[in-house]
């Protein structure tokens, strides 16, 4: 991803669609359309993204921009995206696990 992010807590719509380089009216329509993007609402309704808003918002932009996904296409690649790496993530905990019963075999076999 080429925009870099600063490190702040919240964003405003203004300082998100500068990092995005597009229009506020993009990223509220991405908003309505991909429900993991969450703003917290201020008292004067004002929209606050976190720094996890704004990183899958530039996932969803280079996934409509850059890769000529729709939006329909762009939802499916993000969801495949989650499910990959959570299979990933239960891959490793099973080796981890496996390095440690096999640790635990060996102390078992020396002391025994």
């Amino acid at each position: 991803m080429s925009a870099s992010i600063p490190d702040k807590e919240y964003f405003r719509i203004g300082e998100v669609s500068k990092i995005l380089d597009v229009d506020p009216y993009v990223v509220r329509f991405w908003e309505s359309e991909f429900k993991s993007i969450k703003p917290i609402r201020t008292k004067s309704y004002q929209r606050l993204y976190r720094k996890k808003d704004l990183e899958e918002l530039l996932i969803i932009k280079k996934l409509l921009y850059g890769d000529g996904f729709t939006i329909s296409g762009a939802k499916k690649q993000l969801l495949k995206m989650k499910r990959g790496g959570a299979e990933h993530d239960r891959d490793d905990v099973q080796e981890k696990f496996a390095e440690i019963k096999k640790g635990l075999l060996q102390i078992r076999r020396m002391i025994s």
